[in-house]
């Protein structure tokens, strides 16, 4: 499974670009994502939105697209009114939109005299158990005493199917914010044999520990004993803890790095609004992205409050202005 990730990065020139915040765009479009599906909800309402986010992001130079099923769960279209196999319909759509967009950009790409992109890969969101319950707990990483492993992994287990079916090139777990989640995740892809490569990423408030307080460590120790899982790395974490969290999976894991922080703004519950990015003094995304790069990543992108143009800066600064990003084998294997 690893070898895809290798082949993926490699092509990118060693670092690979992740796409950035994804209901941030949504809303830029129009989409109004106050709901409790959040971004999901636009998969009932309007998929067209979601394709055309897919192929902003990939204009702008993403090697990776993330599918729009962070908050798609089979309980939370059930709670819609929607039927079983219409809430699973909605996960395979949001696979779907996010690979008719790759190929239709690949296709337009390969009609250029001098291609600048690669052949992206598309991968399928699943988000915390926290992030369903939309009660904070993904940002505490506290579910309560009656959670354990087995509801968890019995809570991810028919959207994992579902999702994997539908034929990502990645399955992407999403800012899991404790390490019990991390050893469920680890536990059903072996229960169901994925043969889809994963990622693990998870997210941090203080660029030292899990939202829940737990180590980094303890949770990479489970991670690395598992063939399933090819990428480890964080997301939804403020920008200005990601290269001394890359240096410390680097000491602990053999693993590709993924690291997508958020913009750095922050927001000002009581005035309603986000603030500006302060975290970053003089520096740029585009400027930290190469400090992550150099300190260890292999795939970077961004989340909340990142933008295409934040990409399109990142993917320029990591792979440059005028190096060819396309090589011969991609052509070959289309």
């Amino acid at each position: 499974m690893a070898g895809v990730v290798e082949e993926l990065v490699k092509k990118a020139g060693g670092c690979a670009v992740i796409d950035g915040g994804f209901a941030t765009q949504l809303e830029a479009l129009g989409a109004d994502i106050n709901d409790s599906l959040w971004s999901a909800a636009c998969l009932i309402t309007k998929p067209h939105l979601i394709k055309e986010v897919h192929m902003q992001y990939l204009e702008a130079g993403a090697d990776v697209i993330i599918s729009s099923s962070y908050q798609a769960t089979i309980p939370g279209f059930l709670a819609r009114g929607l039927r079983q196999e219409e809430a699973e319909g909605l996960l395979r759509t949001s696979v779907h939109l996010a690979l008719e967009a790759r190929d239709e950009f690949w296709k337009s790409t390969l009609t250029k005299p001098k291609p600048i992109y690669n052949r992206a890969l598309v991968a399928a969101s699943i988000g915390s158990y926290g992030a369903f319950l939309a009660d904070g707990s993904e940002y505490s990483g506290s579910y309560g005493d009656n959670i354990m492993a087995e509801k968890l992994k019995d809570f991810h287990r028919r959207r994992l199917q579902v999702l994997a079916s539908a034929g990502p090139d990645l399955i992407a777990f999403e800012a899991i914010p404790n390490k019990m989640e991390a050893q469920a995740l680890v536990e059903l892809l072996e229960e169901e044999d994925i043969q889809v490569p994963s990622w693990i990423c998870f997210s941090s408030v203080d660029g030292k520990h899990l939202c829940s307080g737990e180590s980094f460590g303890d949770c990479l120790q489970i991670l690395n004993a598992s063939e399933k899982v090819a990428i480890v790395g964080v997301n939804c974490t403020p920008p200005q803890f990601i290269e001394g969290i890359i240096r410390e999976f680097k000491k602990q894991t053999g693993k590709a790095i993924a690291v997508y922080p958020n913009s750095g703004e922050v927001w000002d519950g009581r005035a309603k609004r986000w603030l500006p990015a302060e975290c970053f003094g003089r520096k740029s995304f585009d400027v930290m992205a190469r400090r992550w790069q150099e300190a260890g990543a292999s795939l970077i992108g961004g989340c909340c409050r990142t933008t295409p143009s934040t990409i399109r800066a990142v993917s320029k600064a990591l792979k440059g202005r005028d190096r060819a990003l396309i090589s011969l084998e991609s052509s070959e294997s289309v």
